[in-house]
């Protein structure tokens, strides 16, 4: 298992070969992900710990939806999310995916990581 150290968590990749991967993805309460969307990677999360604000879209077209424990749901290609904790608790998620773990555009960041556009 390989862990990560991410600016809002962490991640650990428990599974990676050449169809798949496996993630736990670990947020810190009031922290979030990048707004972004992948080319090739498709995934799905499974909330384990925690209540997941999943914002999907952009701009007038953007949306956010709360998760709870047990829940799940698949993010394909090209659409634009964003994985959120809130102010009150950690979340964790498991991510499977296929395996284009570098397959990511990013379009907004709270850390000014590189590859993100201007807002």
């Amino acid at each position: 298992m390989q862990r990560t150290d991410k600016p809002w968590g962490y991640e650990l990749l428990w599974a990676h070969t050449d169809n798949y991967a496996g993630k736990v993805i670990h947020i810190n309460a009031g922290h979030r992900l990048s707004l972004q969307y992948h080319d090739m990677k498709e995934e799905s999360v499974l909330v384990t710990s925690g209540t997941l604000l999943l914002n999907l879209g952009q701009g007038d077209d953007a949306t956010v939806r709360e998760m709870q424990v047990g829940e799940s749901v698949d993010i394909p290609v090209g659409q634009i999310h964003r994985f959120e904790a809130p102010e009150s608790g950690d979340v964790e998620i498991i991510e499977v995916s296929t395996n284009h773990l570098d397959d990511v555009v990013r379009l907004e960041d709270d850390y000014s990581r590189e590859g993100t556009s201007a807002p």
